[in-house]
C-alpha cells in the first residue's frame, strides 16, 4: 500500500497506474487538507478515487508527548512510528507572529556519533520514511490556530539524523512540502542541514538547487574536528568544502556555516583563524559569503556530558577575531532547552 501523503501528483501518477494527472493533484490537495478520501470526492473521478484507494492510505503517526518551553515558544513533539520507533519534531517561532518554523528528523538515531549531539550517542535504529518526515510537519501544522493566521513558513532538516545519509527520502518529503497541491512551502524556506557528507551535498545542488544548505563545521581545524565529529575521518573537511563550492556554484545560494561554541575546545582564537581563513578560501573561489551561525551548546542531560558552553567572554573573543579578518557572525537564539528541544538534545526524552 501507497502512503499517500508521501508522495507529489506526479509520483502518485507513477504509482497508480490509469490514475490522471489532473485526479492525482485533487487527490493529494484532499489529503493534506485532511479530507477523507472514504466519501466521494468533489472533482475526482469515481474510477480514479477507486484506484487510489485500493492502493493507497493515509498512515499517522501517534503522539507520545507535548512538551512546551517554560521560557520560549518552542514546542517539541515526540512521535512513534507504528513500529514503535520514536522520534522528534519541533514548531520554532519566528519573529513575525504567527510564523514558524518545523524542525523535523530524518532517522530515528544517528550513525555519525557527533559527541556534542544527544542524537548522535544514540546510533542508528533506523531511516525515516518519505510520509514520516512529511507527517512530522503535518502534525505540527494542526497545532496551529488557524483563526488567528498561523501558518508554517519554513522547514529545517537539523532534527534527528542525518539527512543527507538518507537523501532519497529526504528528497521525496521535499518535493512533497514544495509541490503547490501539497503542502505549498516555499522551497527557498527548506534548510537542509548536514555533518559532511560530499556525495549528498553535490546530488541536493543537482536535484533540489533552491533548497538552502547548512554544513555543521564543528572546527576548522582537522585535528579538534575529528575529536569532535568522527565523520572528518572518512569525509575531511578540505572534501566537504570542495562540495559546497560546487553546490554554491550551481546553486548560487550561499551556505550557512554552523558552529557550536564548546569552553576550551573549539573557541580559542586559533580555532577563529582557522574558521576565517576557510571563509576566505570560499569566497575567493565563489564570490559568496558563508554565513558563520554561532549555536550555543546545550548540555545534555547525562554525567558523562565533557563539554560545557563557551564563556560570554570567549565567545566575544571568538566572534572579534572573526570580525577582524572580515567576517561577521549571526547568534542563533537555541530554544526549547528547558524540555531538550534544543539543537543537539533530541533523543526522544520528554
Amino acid at each position: 500500500m501507497i502512503a499517500l501523503q508521501g508522495m507529489t501528483p506526479d509520483a502518485l501518477t507513477r504509482a497508480v497506474p490509469g490514475l490522471a494527472l489532473p485526479d492525482a493533484r485533487r487527490v493529494a490537495s484532499a489529503v493534506h487538507r485532511d479530507i477523507s478520501l472514504d466519501r466521494p470526492l468533489k472533482g475526482v473521478r469515481r474510477a480514479a478515487l477507486d484506484l487510489v484507494r485500493a492502493q493507497g492510505f493515509v498512515p499517522s503517526l501517534t503522539a507520545l508527548h507535548r512538551s512546551d518551553s517554560h521560557v520560549d515558544p518552542f514546542v517539541k513533539l515526540a512521535l512513534a512510528a507504528e513500529d514503535g520507533a520514536a522520534f522528534e519534531t519541533v514548531r520554532i517561532p519566528l519573529e513575525k507572529p504567527g510564523r514558524f518554523t518545523v524542525c523535523v528528523s530524518s532517522q530515528v538515531g544517528c550513525a555519525l556519533g557527533c559527541t556534542f549531539c544527544a542524537t548522535g550517542r544514540m546510533g542508528l535504529v533506523r531511516n525515516l520514511e518519505a510520509w514520516e518526515i512529511v507527517e512530522q510537519v503535518r502534525v505540527v501544522k494542526r497545532t496551529l490556530d488557524r483563526e488567528r493566521g498561523e501558518r508554517i513558513r519554513g522547514v529545517v532538516f537539523q532534527g534527528m539524523g542525518e539527512p543527507l545519509a538518507n537523501l532519497d527520502r529526504v528528497l521525496e518529503a521535499i518535493f512533497v512540502l514544495t509541490d503547490p497541491s501539497c503542502l505549498a512551502i516555499d522551497t527557498r524556506a527548506i534548510t537542509v542541514c548536514t555533518s559532511g557528507l560530499p556525495g549528498g551535498i553535490v546530488r541536493l545542488a543537482r536535484e533540489a538547487p533552491r533548497v538552502r544548505l547548512g554544513l555543521s563545521i564543528g572546527s576548522a581545524r582537522a585535528e579538534v574536528r575529528r575529536s569532535l565529529m568522527p565523520v572528518e575521518r572518512s569525509h575531511p573537511l578540505s572534501d566537504v568544502i570542495d562540495a559546497c563550492v560546487l553546490h554554491a556554484l550551481a546553486t548560487g545560494l550561499a551556505p550557512m556555516w554552523a558552529v557550536t561554541p564548546l569552553a576550551t575546545v573549539n573557541d580559542t582564537r586559533g580555532d577563529a583563524h582557522a574558521l576565517a581563513e576557510l571563509a576566505r578560501d570560499f569566497v575567493a573561489r565563489t564570490g559568496l559569503r558563508p554565513r558563520i551561525s554561532l549555536i550555543p551548546y546545550n548540555r545534555i542531560d547525562d554525567t558523562n556530558d565533557p563539554f560545557t558552553r563557551s564563556s560570554e567572554a570567549a565567545e566575544g573573543e571568538f566572534r572579534e577575531a572573526l570580525r577582524d579578518a572580515g567576517f561577521g557572525t549571526h547568534k542563533r537564539y537555541s530554544g526549547g532547552a528547558d524540555v531538550n528541544a534544543g539543537c543537539g538534545q533530541l533523543a526522544g526524552r520528554a
